[in-house]
């Protein structure tokens, strides 16, 4: 069986792969690095970029904490045992161009040992997945974006892009507004060792969506770094970066479970945009690209 230190060792490994992937990226900024330690047991790495040539804000935190439950948590996650661990990473890059899309990516493992007090036997997931917010959708790069993630979801199994793409469009939608956060991606949890795959498969998978996040991006970003846009298309960003924002403090799960389980704060809120605008009661112009791009945030498409 895995242990859970040979599983944080390989996440901070692609952490440190993905960071040097994206300074390149940018070729500009560099990552700040602080070591914080959680009470309560455990810390992280928060990685920080910001005011490059691309990224305007971004950051890649790795994770590794262990304690007790908080009674909310226990409650969400149906389990009675108190005892935890999780460790994972979580990504998410603000560009600075209007054209170049949002994207968030996590990978994590959780385990809770068996306990005699309460019978319950050993418990061990993995969860993830990665979308991508588009500020203007542009559906060759949308094409692109899912085509990937469907080839590396079948290296392992047939039926994980389907499963995983539909859960996505499920989880990444904005109720209050109507509207998917972006073009979804593919988003899992509690995946387990099955008849289809061993428990080391299950883990070469979460590693390799994680490996998939640098040539993603950074393929996407150079397509659109150099195109020209206006102010107008600036201010549609902020428009957007408020939806984003709103999945984040009203819907998102690893938000919750960050701030239940004392969490640190700056890591956890790093997800926020630099600069966000709420313009009242917004309307696009008829046939303009930005109500072509809210026609398009919706459950059910098929882009691969």
């Amino acid at each position: 069986m895995i242990s859970k230190e040979r599983i944080a060792e390989d996440y901070k490994a692609i952490q440190d792969e993905i960071c040097a992937a994206l300074e390149i990226t940018d070729g500009k900024a560099h990552f700040e690095e602080e070591l914080w330690e959680r009470e309560g047991g455990g810390g992280g790495r928060t990685r920080i970029i910001q005011n490059g040539n691309i990224f305007e804000k971004g950051g890649v935190n790795f994770s590794a904490v262990h304690g007790q439950l908080p009674h909310s948590v226990k409650k969400a996650l149906n389990v009675e045992q108190d005892d935890f661990f999780a460790t994972g990473i979580s990504i998410v890059i603000h560009p600075n161009h209007p054209m170049v899309p949002i994207i968030h990516m996590n990978i994590r493992y959780f385990e809770m040992p068996s306990s005699f007090k309460t019978g319950q036997q050993p418990v061990r997931w993995f969860g993830g997945g990665i979308d991508l917010t588009p500020h203007y959708v542009i559906e060759e790069d949308a094409r692109y974006f899912h085509g990937h993630l469907k080839s590396v979801c079948d290296g392992f199994y047939h039926d994980f892009y389907h499963r995983f793409k539909l859960w996505a469009d499920d989880y990444f939608f904005i109720k209050h507004r109507n509207e998917t956060r972006g073009i979804g991606g593919i988003f899992y949890d509690r995946l387990t060792a099955s008849d289809e795959l061993s428990w080391e498969q299950v883990f070469e998978f979460s590693k390799a969506l994680g490996r998939s996040f640098a040539p993603i991006y950074s393929e996407l970003v150079n397509r659109n770094r150099n195109k020209d846009f206006t102010e107008d298309q600036q201010l549609w960003q902020y428009q957007r970066r408020s939806r984003y924002a709103e999945f984040n403090l009203v819907y998102d799960a690893g938000t919750r479970f960050g701030l239940e389980t004392n969490g640190r704060i700056e890591s956890i809120l790093m997800s926020l945009p630099p600069t966000a605008k709420w313009v009242y009661n917004y309307q696009p112009l008829p046939g303009s690209e930005e109500e072509k791009t809210l026609s398009l945030l919706k459950k059910g498409i098929n882009w691969a």
